[in-house]
């Protein structure tokens, strides 16, 4: 028999090794100033991917083109920042268009009658230097579960020289989980099609208002 190692480490390893390698590369703006205040999520700055697991042998990822939504930072007391997000399920982008009409439909995300994905946080936790849990409830295909995000910031800063929209006091940080689309309702070709395990992974970028 050959052994197999489960599709969940697998995808959780990825986003494990994605975030050091990407960070090396990059130089970041180090916090300054008071981070304090909502911001309004930059839809041009923001990239949501799903990573999945394809019947036992490889994986691929996919993203959501489209997303709105704010987050509160609370300088003073980080345990009370707040994230508020929308995502349009037809979004939806594996670029490969038979595909993502195969996922638009009943069979997966059903669109039509569950038309947006969102999540509400309900509470931070920090557990080190610039980072934290997000904790909160992540409604999908019409089911609500609570799940935890793995937050690491980035940067946050004045960048005066972008005009607006995308100019101003910036912050941002990516988000990483792990969910099972079971507890969605979403089963189609469980388990040797496609992996109960998705991984999540959101780059965000907000503009202070």
């Amino acid at each position: 028999m050959r052994n197999r190692i489960p599709q969940s480490i697998l995808l959780a390893a990825g986003l494990c090794l994605a975030g050091p390698v990407f960070a090396a590369t990059m130089t970041y703006t180090p916090l300054s100033g008071n981070p304090s205040g909502t911001y309004r999520i930059d839809p041009q700055h923001t990239n949501v991917f799903f990573t999945i697991g394809h019947v036992g042998i490889g994986q691929f990822t996919g993203r959501f083109d489209k997303i709105t939504g704010t987050y509160t930072f609370n300088a003073q007391n980080p345990a009370q920042d707040k994230v508020d997000i929308t995502i349009p399920a037809a979004s939806i982008n594996t670029d490969f268009a038979l595909r993502d009409q195969h996922l638009r439909s009943k069979e997966f995300f059903d669109v039509k009658r569950y038309p947006n994905v969102t999540f509400v946080s309900s509470k931070y936790v920090p557990n080190g230097p610039k980072k934290g849990e997000l904790y909160g409830n992540l409604t999908l295909h019409g089911v609500t579960k609570p799940v935890v995000f793995q937050v690491q910031e980035i940067g946050a800063g004045n960048v005066p020289y972008l005009p607006k929209p995308w100019g101003g006091y910036l912050s941002g940080f990516v988000a990483t989980t792990v969910i099972h689309r079971s507890d969605f309702g979403m089963d189609a070709y469980l388990p040797e099609g496609l992996s109960n395990a998705i991984a999540v992974k959101v780059e965000v970028e907000g503009v202070k208002k």
